[in-house]
């Protein structure tokens, strides 16, 4: 069998992106385990000072300086409906990126209580999401991974960090008066 170290430069990408494809961020909300593609994660940071934006959403804990950037925080916990995320000790922030439009990929700091490890969940082990019973939108959930004989829910970056949504619920909260 041969290993990625012995295969030319070109076939160490191909394998190398066949892995990353199937490789996981596991983290915990509510106790509950959950992943994200590691294509999707840029970084992982301890949970510090949150700048406070008014009139946004519940769920948007504010916004971080990272590198000279302006990086919102969602709250995943509070975007499923299930309360603000005490911050603890291991409480930290993954900056994921998202697609915001056709060409721009837009980075975002998603709350989480902590995260657990790197998971390899082969494409077999993956079933597709519940048509219902899930206490999240299903259209959030990109995949039900079998792990150890329990499940792993895989969320879509993408959808549910969709900037376009996220920015119509933050609008939401605007008054009227405000938006004339």
């Amino acid at each position: 069998m041969s290993t990625a170290k012995n295969l030319p430069v070109a076939a160490k990408t191909a394998v190398s992106a066949a892995i990353d494809d199937h490789q996981y961020l596991t983290f915990l909300l509510s106790g509950e385990m959950f992943a994200i593609a590691i294509l999707n994660i840029k970084e992982i940071i301890e949970y510090g000072s949150l700048t406070e934006v008014p009139m946004m959403p519940g769920f948007i804990r504010g916004v971080i300086n990272l590198r000279g950037s302006v990086v919102p925080v969602v709250d995943l916990s509070a975007r499923f409906g299930r309360g603000k995320t005490e911050v603890s000790r291991r409480t930290c922030i993954v900056i994921i990126e998202v697609q915001s439009d056709e060409e721009t990929r837009q980075d975002i700091g998603v709350m989480v209580d902590s995260v657990s490890e790197v998971l390899e969940i082969p494409q077999a082990e993956i079933e597709p999401p519940p048509a219902f019973g899930a206490k999240i939108r299903v259209d959030f959930i990109g995949g039900m991974g079998k792990v150890a004989g329990k499940f792993v829910i895989i969320l879509d970056a993408d959808k549910v960090l969709s900037v376009d949504e996220l920015s119509m619920l933050g609008q939401s909260n605007v008054p009227a008066e405000l938006m004339a």
